[in-house]
């Protein structure tokens, strides 16, 4: 609950001040927005070229953990990772605080399933990470950016959301019932990617066991596995 908690004001305080700022009243975030999605490149500084499609990037990695856990829960996914897609955090963070906390699979893997939990869309991620944040150190203007940062809404924000991300997945069980479903019981695990900023996140996805082909099924009188990072609960 302590999770939720957190995650819910992280939400409230997000939104309150994106209305506040109200970036699509600004007369240039939708040319730089449209610059952006047609690879007007050489009109838009390589840092924030860089964060916009990193911003793309992130919902994935979640993808690669929510479509799972979304077999598990009563509503459906989707909506919520197609608007991750679009506006950040302010869609993502919904479902974080909505799931209920679940540690089995009992379903099949289907094409989609597959793709996302397959090693090779990790290392598909973690690559164009890498050529994103190249680009951006090679060919980005730090002192430009830093001015927009301060001037602009949209680089302001999106800068923000892009923290928002990183901060957000460790405190979600999301990733707690991820390491559970793949019975990754070591808790270093869990601080290592918790501690590292998308690096930890995208590591974790290439190098994580597959979900079980199978549907599995609990027997009368197991006991359901607890998590393997329980014990810590960190911000419980």
């Amino acid at each position: 609950m302590g999770r939720k908690v957190v995650l819910f004001l992280i939400w409230v305080t997000f939104v309150v001040y994106t209305v506040w700022l109200a970036p699509l009243d600004q007369p240039d975030t939708l040319p730089l927005v449209k610059k952006l999605l047609t690879f007007q490149l050489e009109e838009v500084n390589a840092i924030l070229t860089s964060i916009f499609w990193l911003m793309g990037v992130w919902p994935m990695i979640y993808a690669c953990l929510m479509f799972a856990d979304g077999r598990m829960q009563n509503f459906r996914v989707w909506p919520y990772f197609i608007g991750s897609n679009g506006i950040g955090v302010i869609c993502l963070i919904p479902y974080l605080i909505l799931r209920k906390s679940n540690q089995d699979f009992d379903s099949k893997k289907d094409y989609l399933l597959k793709i996302l939990d397959s090693r090779l869309t990790g290392i598909f991620l973690f690559l164009s990470t890498i050529c994103l944040l190249s680009y951006a150190i090679v060919a980005g203007n730090w002192a430009d950016y830093i001015q927009q940062f301060q001037t602009r809404t949209f680089v302001h924000l999106i800068s923000l959301d892009f923290c928002l991300m990183c901060l957000t997945f460790p405190l979600t069980s999301l990733f707690d019932d991820d390491m559970a479903r793949r019975d990754l019981k070591d808790s270093r695990i869990f601080w290592a990617v918790a501690l590292v900023p998308l690096f930890g996140p995208l590591s974790y996805i290439c190098l994580r066991p597959s979900l079980p082909e199978n549907s599995r099924v609990e027997l009368p009188g197991v006991t359901k596995k607890a998590s393997p990072i329980s014990h810590l609960k960190p911000l419980a």
